[in-house]
């Protein structure tokens, strides 16, 4: 009867050692975020009632065939501070997603920086994150004193470096991260 009992009690040891010794991936699943969609960036300049909007549409994505397209609403006005402000769009969706509200809500991780051709303008930050760095979706921009064209690009980072040197007033060079979207905007100062 004792070789009975231990015949029947090993098996049940053994499975409840391997049942216990193999775990799997799914105890603790790796939270995965999916990269967000950008299609279109639309920054809003504002002052008084004059108003330009610079806006980057690539409906079929970064992978896709077609090219952005880009538009811009009229020239900047010379010697000239804008209010400006930025929306990100994914208009793969309908309605479209609005990544704005995920930048604003993840803003610690996202930062904008501004590049500028041929010096048309300068930028500051008029918004920040809970820890104080600025993020830039809310921003001024002065134009030149003198009538001039060249390019501004407008580009997001996600997960910079924040604290690396001269990154909170604006400069790319440290900032580390990747880069989530960059257009670049032909424009005249008048």
């Amino acid at each position: 009867m004792k070789v009975l009992k231990k015949i029947f009690v090993l098996p049940l040891v053994f499975t409840a050692l391997i049942f216990s010794s193999c775990s799997s991936d799914d105890d603790n699943p790796v939270p995965v975020v999916e990269e967000e969609v950008i299609t279109t960036v639309k920054v809003t300049l504002t002052n008084g009632n004059d108003v330009v909007i610079l806006q980057s549409t690539d409906l079929d994505g970064d992978e896709g065939p077609n090219a952005p397209i880009f538009s811009i609403s009229g020239p900047l006005t010379k010697g000239t501070t804008y209010t400006g402000r930025i929306e990100v769009l994914n208009e793969t969706e309908s309605p479209a997603e609005n990544i704005t509200e995920e930048i604003e809500e993840l803003d610690e991780e996202h930062q904008f920086f501004f590049a500028t051709e041929n010096n048309v303008a300068t930028f500051a930050y008029n918004d920040s994150d809970g820890n104080g760095n600025p993020v830039g979706l809310n921003f001024t921009l002065t134009t030149n004193a003198s009538a001039t064209t060249g390019t501004i690009t407008v580009i997001l980072r996600h997960e910079p470096n924040k604290t690396a040197s001269g990154v909170s007033e604006g400069d790319i060079t440290n900032a580390g991260g990747s880069t989530d979207v960059a257009p670049t905007f032909n424009v005249s100062v008048e």
